[in-house]
C-alpha cells in the first residue's frame, strides 16, 4: 500500500515558513509604530477607548498565536527534516502542517453538566491556516485603530495649535483697539473642548467644531477695522518672519555639516537630505508689499510662508538629529562587539570558530564604509545571541 503523500504538507509549511517571517516584521513594526505607542500612554476617552481596548485585546492574540505558530512550525520542520520518515511519522507531520495541531484553549466543564460519558474538560484546536487567518484578522483591528487614530492626531493636532495661535492674534489685536472679545471667548470655549476631547479621543471627536472655530475668529478678525492697528500686528509679524528665517540659515548649515559628516561613512539613502527652493525671495517680497503700504495683501501671503518655513525647520532640525545619529548608533554598536569579544575571551572562548566567524562578520560590516547599520546591528546581535548560547551550553 502506497503511503499518502506529504506534497501538500510540504507546500503548506513552506508557506507558513514564509508567513511567520513577514508576521515578525510586522509585528515589531506595528510594536513600534508611534501612534501606537501614543494610544498606550494616553488616558483614552470615549469611542477611542473601546476601539484600543478591542485593539490591545487583538494584540494580545496576534503574538500569543505567533508563539504558538512559530512553535508548530519548528516541530514540524524538525520532523520533516529526517533522512527517513515512517508511515506514522508522515501522517503526524501531515497533522501538525495541516491538521487541528494547535489547541487555542481548554476550559473545565462543570460536573453539573457533564453526561456520564461527558469529557472533564474541552479544548479547542485549530489549523496552522487557520490560526494565520485569524491572525491575519487581529493585525488588521490593531493597524485600522492605530492608523486611524494617529492620522487624526497628525492632521487636527497641528490644526487645532494653528486656531489657537490665530485666535491668540486677533485677540491681542481686538484688545489693543478696545473692541469686545465676545465672539473669541465662544471660539476659546469651543476649541478648548475640542482640543481635550481630542487628546483622548481623536476617533470620537467632531472635525466641524474646529472649522466653526476658524469661522468664529475669522468674524472677529473682520471686525477690527483700524488700518493702524492692522499694520502693527504685521509688522511684528515680519519680524518675526525675519526671526524664522535666520533660524532657517542656521539649521540649513548644521544639517549640511550633519550630512558631510555622515558622507562616505553611511550608505547615501541612509543619510537624510532636505529638499526646497529658497524661501528668502519669498519673504522680501512680503517686504516689498509692507514698504508699498499693501498691508491687506500681506497677511494671508505672510501666514503661508511662516507655515512652510516651520516646516522646513523641523525637517532641517529632524534631519540633523538623524544623520548625528547614524554615528552614536555605530559607535554604540562598536562599543557593545568589543564587550561582547572580551566576554568571550573571559571565558576562554576566544579560539571558538563559530564565533570568530561571527565577530569578524559583525567587526567588517561595522568598520568598513559606507556602513549598513541594520546588517551592522543584526551582526553585532547575532554574535551576542551565539555568545549567550556558548556559555549556556558550556555551563551545563
Amino acid at each position: 500500500m502506497t503511503a499518502p503523500s506529504i506534497a501538500p504538507a510540504d507546500a503548506e509549511l513552506l508557506r507558513l515558513e514564509t508567513a511567520v517571517a513577514a508576521i515578525a516584521t510586522n509585528l515589531v513594526d506595528l510594536d513600534d509604530n508611534p501612534a501606537r505607542k501614543d494610544l498606550d500612554r494616553t488616558k483614552l476617552t470615549g469611542r477611542t477607548a473601546a476601539a484600543w481596548a478591542d485593539a490591545t485585546d487583538a494584540l494580545t492574540r496576534l503574538w500569543e498565536g505567533y508563539r504558538m505558530l512559530t512553535e508548530v512550525i519548528a516541530q514540524a520542520r524538525q520532523l520533516r527534516d529526517r533522512r527517513k520518515l515512517s508511515d506514522a511519522d508522515r501522517a503526524a507531520f501531515s497533522h501538525q502542517v495541516l491538521g487541528q495541531s494547535i489547541t487555542l484553549s481548554t476550559s473545565t466543564v462543570p460536573l453539573a453538566q457533564r453526561g456520564l460519558l461527558g469529557a472533564g474538560q474541552v479544548s479547542t484546536t485549530c489549523s496552522p491556516g487557520e490560526l494565520l487567518s485569524a491572525m491575519e484578522a487581529a493585525f488588521h483591528t490593531a493597524v485600522t485603530v492605530a492608523t486611524r487614530a494617529g492620522d487624526a492626531w497628525h492632521r487636527l493636532l497641528p490644526a487645532a495649535a494653528d486656531a489657537a495661535a490665530a485666535l491668540d492674534n486677533v485677540r491681542t489685536l481686538t484688545r489693543a483697539a478696545g473692541g469686545s472679545t465676545a465672539t473669541l471667548d465662544e471660539a476659546d470655549r469651543r476649541l478648548g473642548t475640542f482640543t481635550s476631547q481630542l487628546a483622548g479621543d481623536p476617533l470620537g471627536v467632531d472635525e466641524s467644531v474646529l472649522r466653526d472655530v476658524r469661522d468664529l475668529v475669522a468674524r472677529a478678525d473682520a471686525e477690527r477695522t483700524s488700518a493702524a492697528e492692522l499694520r502693527e500686528a504685521l509688522t511684528q509679524r515680519l519680524a518675526e518672519a525675519h526671526r524664522l528665517a535666520g533660524e532657517l540659515a542656521d539649521a540649513a548649515r548644521q544639517a549640511t555639516a550633519a550630512a558631510g559628516s555622515a558622507a562616505d561613512r553611511f550608505r547615501d539613502r541612509d543619510i537624510h537630505t532636505v529638499r526646497g527652493g529658497d524661501l528668502r525671495p519669498d519673504l522680501a517680497a512680503i517686504d516689498a508689499l509692507a514698504a508699498a503700504g499693501q498691508w491687506a495683501l500681506i497677511s494671508p501671503r505672510l501666514s503661508d510662508w511662516s507655515r512652510r518655513a516651520r516646516e522646513r525647520l523641523a525637517a532641517l532640525r529632524q534631519a540633523t538629529a538623524h544623520n548625528g545619529g547614524l554615528l552614536a548608533a555605530r559607535n554604540e554598536l562598536r562599543g557593545r562587539l568589543d564587550a561582547y569579544q572580551a566576554k568571550a575571551l573571559r571565558r576562554g572562548l576566544g579560539e571558538s570558530g563559530e564565533l570568530t566567524t561571527l565577530f569578524d562578520t559583525a567587526r567588517t560590516a561595522l568598520y568598513t564604509a559606507p556602513c549598513d547599520l541594520d546588517a551592522a546591528r543584526a551582526a553585532v546581535n547575532a554574535y551576542q545571541d551565539a555568545l549567550t548560547a556558548t556559555i549556556a551550553r558550556n555551563g551545563r
